[in-house]
């Protein structure tokens, strides 16, 4: 599979393959394997919001972030 082959694709049909793949990934029995990096970087994250709240933000925030 060529992922340059979805370069041309409309988004609404981008984000129904990412879902469908998401949903897939769900249902499998197969471990998901996080690499070190990940975890780390997960955990310095939590370490500097557990050291600075402030860092933090709310719902609506978020939502103004995400909606643009």
């Amino acid at each position: 599979m060529n992922t340059s082959d979805f370069r041309d694709m409309p988004v609404a049909d981008k984000l129904r393959l990412v879902t469908q793949l998401w949903d897939d990934i769900a249902s499998s029995p197969e471990p998901i394997v996080v690499p070190p990096e990940v975890i780390r970087e997960a955990s310095r994250r939590s370490a500097e919001l557990a050291a600075d709240p402030s860092l933090a933000i709310d719902d609506d925030e978020l939502w103004r972030r995400v909606d643009g």
